[in-house]
């Protein structure tokens, strides 16, 4: 819905502000998928690299210890 077109007095809906947005930063809805998806594989690679920094963290612990703190970078 564009500007031009919403009656006065009615709020705009949260779905048509973001795609109105987007619109005009000229990203249309298959560069949206592009940047959603480069996203979440980035999410998934801090974490699997995180997880294995708590494997190395756990093997290079001493014997008879219950835990230990791991730094996040």
């Amino acid at each position: 819905m564009s500007r031009g077109k919403r009656t006065t007095g009615t709020p705009p809906k949260p779905c048509c502000m973001v795609s109105e947005i987007l619109e005009e930063a000229g990203i249309d809805r298959e560069r949206a998928r592009q940047i959603r998806r480069q996203v979440l594989e980035g999410v998934i690679l801090m974490c699997q690299w995180q997880l294995e920094r708590l494997g190395q963290a756990r093997e290079a612990a001493p014997p008879g210890r219950r835990g230990r703190k791991v730094e996040v970078e």
